[in-house]
């Protein structure tokens, strides 16, 4: 099944509790679009013909629509749903559970809608075409192997408030070794996050993933077998999350999987904080200047 083409899995279902609102339906672009409508512009043109959505259905019907209106005849598109209540049998979701599981369980939710390889991106986060074209060259050349795209770390902070994110231990083979989930990663007054009361600092140049990986669909079992096991141990401490780092270093700890490490020439944008708007909107103005981008897409 692996010698089909690669599907974009984007994930968009997240809340926006610190941007303010849905991130993924704001406009950036000078007619309104948004970074979902750059990354679909990039991922048709080096090769994807499927894409994904992992939305809620509190705001589906807008989302759909808005898609269509854009996109419609250009791709095939489909939509799953990350509900709280979408878990595997016997396992039934707390009454007071009001946190999302995870990008984990984001990707799990996907699983009826892909049975080859696929990538997987954040709808918030722009990844640049270089890196999109990069990921689908690899999911394409009938690897079994699973791949990140690694940034700078430099490059991904804001300078609003913490951030999280996955840091990368890479080997000499440029083999993913480790990927720790560190939250609250400050940019001043030197780069450093904080864990049990100790503060470290981190290298500017510390490669980073944003959440952009190519998955081969064996993913979906192992996803499986480890949601399930999340849930029998944490299914009732609210805020606990099933985060994809702590399922693929599982894999590379047990051998079951290698990742490949792919460095992109491509800048990473995104949005944590409100105040983060103009800086993205600039740089795609700039890139539209640059013509990169049509002023429509």
């Amino acid at each position: 099944m692996e010698n089909q083409k690669p599907v974009l899995l984007i994930l968009a279902a997240g809340m926006g509790s610190r941007y303010g609102g849905l991130k993924q339906m704001d406009g950036f672009g000078p007619y309104g679009e948004t970074i979902i409508d750059y990354s679909i512009y990039d991922a048709l043109h080096v090769g994807f013909e499927k894409v994904v959505f992992v939305i809620r259905k509190s705001f589906a019907e807008a989302f759909k629509d808005r898609i269509n209106r854009h996109w419609a005849g250009k791709a095939e598109f489909e939509y799953v749903y990350q509900e709280l209540d979408n878990l595997p049998e016997p396992f039934v979701c707390p009454k007071e559970r009001l946190k999302p599981w995870g990008t984990g369980h984001a990707v799990w939710v996907a699983k009826d809608a892909i049975n080859g390889p696929f990538a997987v991106i954040n709808a918030d986060d722009f990844y640049g075409r270089n890196a999109m074209k990069i990921l689908y060259d690899f999911l394409s050349g009938g690897s079994l192997n699973y791949a990140v795209v690694a940034y700078p770390l430099i490059n991904t902070l804001s300078d609003y408030g913490a951030v999280n994110r996955g840091i990368c231990k890479i080997s000499g083979e440029n083999k993913l070794v480790s990927v720790l989930e560190c939250k609250n990663i400050y940019k001043y007054p030197e780069i450093y996050f904080n864990h049990n009361d100790h503060k470290h600092i981190l290298n500017p140049e510390t490669p980073v993933s944003m959440n952009m990986w190519g998955f081969q669909s064996n993913y979906f079992g192992w996803a499986e077998s480890f949601f399930r096991n999340f849930l029998q141990n944490h299914i009732n401490e609210s805020g606990a999350e099933f985060y994809i780092p702590e399922l693929i270093q599982n894999l590379i700890d047990s051998k079951n999987i290698e990742v490949d490490v792919l460095h992109s020439s491509s800048t990473w944008i995104g949005v944590t904080y409100k105040e983060d708007k103009p800086m993205v909107e600039k740089a795609f103005t700039d890139m539209i200047q640059a013509g990169i981008y049509p002023e429509k897409l």
